[in-house]
């Protein structure tokens, strides 16, 4: 992906992006960034990432919020915690990832069949259905709707391994009381405790 090269303007940036990415991620901390650049130097996936997890930080606190948003290194992190474990300013960097996803995934401005966005919307949609995901329709849905789709057929010796020792079903998983389920879901769309 070749990132274009512009000046960005005082007044293209939003200041209420590093507000809204503490309250999502839950990190008031993002602040105390020094740029020292343990997060990146950390990262086991940084060499793939367009931008390093301390460039990331830095873009947040600045109020760069579609080139955070969309970059690839969001959906890059691996969730090891690694970066967090190791800043020495205590910042939850993975929550921060966590949230720009989510953030990404609202505005949809992440890569469209990109697999991790499509995993989500997908877990998403089965359990709000069924309350429980089940593994194997999981997947069906994610190659079906992300990936080549005949690239299950080489999936297929390990799904067949995993459904004959118990590990996989062909059953949908589902709970009792599915109206209950759907009264809570709605109560959080409102924001209703």
């Amino acid at each position: 992906m070749k990132i274009p090269k512009r000046v960005k303007y005082e007044e293209e940036l939003d200041p209420f992006f590093l507000d809204e990415i503490k309250k999502m991620s839950d990190c008031q901390e993002i602040d105390a960034c020094i740029q020292c650049g343990t997060c990146s130097s950390s990262c086991p996936m940084s060499v793939y990432m367009d931008h390093p997890p301390r460039k990331i930080i830095a873009m947040v606190k600045n109020g760069f919020v579609d080139e955070t948003l969309r970059s690839l290194t969001i959906w890059l992190c691996p969730s090891c915690y690694t970066c967090q474990v190791r800043c020495p300013a205590k910042i939850k960097i993975t929550d921060v990832m966590y949230a720009l996803k989510r953030k990404a995934i609202e505005k949809k401005v992440y890569p469209s069949r990109f697999s991790i966005p499509v995993l989500d919307r997908e877990m998403s949609r089965i359990i709000a259905k069924h309350g429980r995901n089940s593994e194997l329709w999981l997947i069906l849905g994610l190659y079906l709707k992300s990936l080549n789709p005949f690239g299950m057929l080489k999936m297929a010796p390990l799904g067949l391994k995993l459904m004959k020792t118990g590990r996989m079903s062909l059953r949908r998983e589902s709970i009792k009381n599915k109206k209950q389920l759907k009264s809570l879901l709605n109560a959080l769309k409102e924001g209703t405790p």
